[in-house]
């Protein structure tokens, strides 16, 4: 089973291991391992989120979530999108901004550095919505009770998770101002990009999610008619008919997943320039990290490990909400990726043994029963 899940993870580690030896030279090596490393662990969370969703696909999906989808992540997002940044960024054209790449990396590594802001304006505020809808949703299955109750009944009041993005990013974008004022260092115009790509981050996350969404509730009432028209086929003796809307829901689910994708490997990319400025080197470590994040969420769906562990999908989320405050809070500041992925990593670890715990109580609570009825019974006899 690890074996064939994980299988085209190590194919490509051992092909990008040694790509980079031939490029570089085992300095580059340990530069590519060390990526796949970070990118690995600030994108577990986006593992266990991804399952969550990916769990609802059929294995077709699945399929192609693993192959196209990780094209996309490794060649659009690793290396293609911080091309496109560069090329928006300074009005050059894209072959320009690929020769600068290859040419004069520090200016290259300058340009991505200055589009950070509007970067982690963009993520930050679509990851903050994720963690928002998820919030305030009441859940039968809650982790932290106290916080999670109370939330649930303010999560009853229309669009409260849109107003509470909006005031996030309008306090950013001021926050973000008045710094620029006081420091000196950066145009007031950066406030106002800051706040436009948030907002795009926003239309984003309601267009896409929307979609999905849609799609998903259509697909529910799809199968409930379904089932009906199955039992009243079988009595007629006709044959079972076909659900045609799995395709487009399918479809928006997987659009929703990449873009997600894609706000997780914000941090990862720029996190990467402080390891490397070789775009080259670094679209081979954050590719070899993707693909192991893929293959994790695959495993998570066919071991059934959320089913098992139902804290997982709430450390998740609040590691997405974390991770959306410190990539607005890095619009100003600067944190280390090490930080931003412990943090990840200590939440889900966190729901992971509270998962355990609540697995044992219930074990012991069901044992603690049978030998109640055996009890009983002994004594009735």
């Amino acid at each position: 089973m690890v074996l064939k899940t994980f299988g085209w993870s190590f194919a490509v580690t051992a092909l990008g291991l040694v790509a980079a030896v031939l490029i570089g030279g085992w300095t580059a090596f340990g530069i590519v391992a060390i990526l796949s490393i970070l990118e690995i662990s600030l994108s577990f969370d986006n593992a266990v989120v991804n399952a969550g969703i990916l769990k609802k696909m059929n294995a077709f999906w699945q399929r192609i979530f693993l192959t196209i989808g990780i094209l996309i992540a490794v060649f659009g997002m690793r290396l293609v999108f911080p091309v496109v940044i560069v090329a928006v960024s300074a009005s050059m054209g894209p072959i320009e901004a690929v020769d600068l790449a290859l040419t004069d990396k520090d200016r290259y590594q300058q340009l991505v550095t200055d589009a950070h802001p509007s970067i982690a304006a963009f993520g930050g505020m679509f990851l903050l919505m994720i963690f928002l809808d998820f919030i305030f949703e009441d859940r039968d299955i809650k982790w932290l009770g106290w916080i999670e109750r109370p939330l649930a009944k303010l999560g009853k009041v229309d669009m409260l998770s849109v107003c509470i993005a909006l005031i996030v990013l309008l306090i950013s974008a001021l926050t973000f101002a008045s710094n620029a004022h006081q420091h000196g260092g950066m145009h007031v115009d950066k406030a106002e990009t800051v706040l436009l790509s948030g907002v795009a981050g926003l239309i984003t996350y309601m267009i896409v999610g929307g979609l999905s969404g849609y799609f998903e509730d259509k697909l529910e009432e799809e199968e409930e008619r379904e089932h009906e028209e199955e039992e009243a086929a079988e009595r007629e003796g006709k044959p079972r008919p076909a659900i045609l809307l799995a395709g487009k829901a399918a479809f928006f689910m997987f659009l929703y997943l990449e873009v997600l994708d894609a706000s997780f490997s914000f941090d990862g990319v720029i996190g990467a320039f402080a390891i490397t400025n070789d775009i080259v080197l670094m679209a081979i470590g954050l590719g070899v990290g993707a693909m192991y994040v893929r293959s994790l969420t695959v495993y998570l769906v066919r071991q059934g490990t959320l089913d098992d562990y139902v804290y997982l999908e709430h450390g998740a989320h609040y590691a997405i909400g974390a991770l959306a405050v410190l990539l607005l809070v890095t619009i100003q500041y600067e944190i280390h990726e090490v930080i931003t992925g412990l943090i990840g990593v200590t939440l889900i670890a966190w729901s992971f043994w509270s998962s355990v715990r609540r697995n044992r109580a219930i074990a012991a609570a069901e044992g603690k029963a049978g030998s109640d009825e055996k009890t009983e019974v002994s004594s009735g006899v």
